[in-house]
């Protein structure tokens, strides 16, 4: 489980000077105040947290990502999505410009809908440590079907595990 320090590794790796942008309010934060470089496939190293400055209590943050699009890994054809994440935090919060760049980086990625929904929360999950996660894709139709994954995740051996499995059995993806 890495903490908000080691996306100063990832900034390095992906050629980013670490903390550069944050000047010191941040510490990991790279991204911020600089000119944004667009990855041109599947690039989860662009991700980055910062400290929950309020992690004792409970509370909701949610992105809504509504010009998503990957292609599918058989045709090439481009899939176009809306992207919900909503998580309780725990110790670490997503940047949301970092977010927006991962997600961006899906955009020449090869991958079926229920993938892209999988890989994103597998991808948050391990970065933030999360109480509770939940990725939902509203996917338009192609071929005359739509397709709306659903994927949650709560941290083992605590409350949050009941509420995946209630959210799981009466997930209703209308939107």
């Amino acid at each position: 489980m890495p903490d908000c320090e080691m996306t100063n590794q990832n900034a390095a790796a992906a050629g980013r000077e670490p903390g550069a942008a944050a000047a010191g309010k941040e510490p990991g934060l790279t991204l911020l105040g600089r000119q944004t470089e667009y990855r041109q496939d599947y690039a989860p190293e662009v991700l980055e947290c910062f400290p929950n400055r309020h992690p004792e209590r409970d509370y909701w943050v949610r992105f809504n990502c509504p010009e998503f699009t990957a292609l599918c890994p058989i045709t090439g054809q481009p899939d176009f999505a809306e992207i919900r994440i909503a998580y309780v935090p725990d110790g670490r919060l997503v940047e949301s410009k970092s977010l927006k760049l991962y997600l961006f980086s899906f955009r020449n990625h090869g991958s079926f809908h229920e993938d892209c929904v999988n890989v994103i929360l597998h991808d948050l999950v391990e970065l933030l440590a999360p109480k509770y996660m939940e990725v939902k894709g509203f996917f338009l139709p192609r071929g005359g079907i739509s397709i709306y994954p659903y994927a949650n995740y709560a941290q083992p051996g605590t409350r949050y595990e009941a509420w995946a499995e209630e959210r799981m059995k009466m997930q209703d993806l209308a939107r």
